[in-house]
């Protein structure tokens, strides 16, 4: 008997860009096919419970043997492909695939696709992360500071590793000629900014796992909120590398705001941040390190968020209108994309600026009188999310084509 086809998919450390593979390996699982998944041993749970296989991607190679000097931090992922190119393309090679899907920033992927003659589906990072304009924006980004292990890596990736175009910055152009998967409804990205993710297909972020999930038994801002201004405030993860200082100013104000407001109850998720939770303890103001985010957002009234991509789209699914505030890379031009389409509205003017309470009285008072509004487009959001992901069926059967 002929053995089923396998695939090996990569995912590197950011948990949101793994919750977005995971649908996919769902997919590839119940069409037949031995899905391996190297990543890191903290996701091994979600990825079994997606049906894949767990390899650890990091047992034996440490990202700081590879690089642990480079920012922005995703620049050490194509170093991590330099250095360890060999180990796993030999690892990959022994589970005998026939097809290699990667997200956008494991370069590595790419890699062992290009060593065994593989074709590769890449699964793109976030919204509307084309590599001309962000190579662009990169270029005038005071963050950015290359050690000389990835020049080298860069070197090793030109010359023995099937990537001649190889730089520091492949993780921002490491699509794929034969698929890219856009994980947003098609509603998110116009006609003309699709051209550089083709051949492309849409696949969005939420998984049939996180919206099956039961609602908690306790409610998030407490037994007597139902009837307050329930305020969810959360700035993601990654924030915290770069923009700490920016961050805790703009949720102090926010504290503020929720503190002076009677008929307010304020959850704010920290989501990994440096010590100084202390520096937020107000009246009506709740604060966690972590928090059940998608539990949150079903009892949350308004969301005020870094407008990151998988936020964003539980928010639109949960029907919580959005006041933005990113903060770079690809939140700006989502946060401008939410508010097109009516389902956010600005804290303030600009990426990481100041913020008083009096600008978040203001831009919660858009929220309340728009409250119509917003539920009718929330409404027409989650319709979206929901035919997205009836359509991944007919995305895998694509992804199976490129093995037939």
């Amino acid at each position: 008997m002929k053995p089923a086809p396998a695939a090996v998919v990569f995912g590197m450390l950011e948990h949101g860009h793994i919750k977005r593979l995971l649908p996919i390996v769902s997919g590839l699982v119940g069409a037949g096919v031995r899905t391996h998944v190297f990543t890191d041993v903290r996701f091994r749970a979600e990825v079994e419970a997606a049906g894949g296989r767990h390899v650890d991607l990091f047992r034996g190679r440490p990202l700081d043997g590879a690089d642990g000097a480079s920012i922005p931090i995703p620049c050490r992922y194509v170093s991590f492909a330099g250095h360890y190119a060999e180990q796993v393309v030999a690892e990959a090679a022994a589970l005998g695939p026939s097809l290699v899907v990667h997200d956008t920033f494991a370069v590595i992927g790419a890699v062992v696709a290009g060593h065994l003659g593989l074709p590769r589906v890449n699964v793109c990072v976030g919204h509307n992360h084309a590599p001309g304009p962000t190579l662009e924006d990169l270029r005038d980004d005071p963050r950015v500071a290359i050690a000389g292990e990835c020049f080298r890596a860069v070197e090793a990736l030109r010359e023995r590793h099937h990537l001649p175009d190889a730089s520091p910055f492949s993780y921002v152009t490491a699509l794929s000629p034969q698929l890219n998967l856009y994980c947003e409804p098609p509603e998110y990205l116009r006609e003309e900014e699709r051209r550089p993710f083709e051949p492309m297909a849409f696949v969005g972020s939420l998984s049939d796992a996180t919206i099956g999930r039961p609602p908690p038994a306790v409610p998030p801002f407490g037994e007597d909120a139902a009837e307050k201004l329930r305020v969810y405030v959360s700035f993601g993860t990654v924030i915290w590398r770069y923009y700490a200082a920016a961050a805790w100013r703009a949720l102090e104000a926010v504290s503020d705001a929720l503190a002076a407001t009677r008929e307010a109850r304020g959850l704010v998720s920290l989501a990994g941040a440096p010590p100084g939770a202390g520096r937020l303890a107000r009246r009506n103001v709740r604060v966690e390190n972590y928090v059940d985010q998608w539990s949150v957002l079903g009892a949350a009234s308004v969301f005020i968020t870094h407008q990151g991509l998988n936020s964003t789209h539980e928010a639109a699914f949960r029907g919580v209108p959005m006041i933005s505030y990113p903060f770079f890379a690809d939140q700006p031009a989502l946060s401008r994309r939410c508010e097109e389409l009516g389902l956010a509205v600005p804290l303030v003017g600009e990426p990481r600026g100041p913020v008083t309470a009096d600008d978040v009285h203001a831009a919660v008072a858009r929220v309340v009188e728009r409250r119509e509004g917003f539920r009718a487009r929330l409404t027409e959001a989650r319709s979206w999310e929901l035919a997205v992901m009836a359509g991944r069926p007919q995305v895998v059967e694509r992804i199976l084509a490129l093995i037939a």
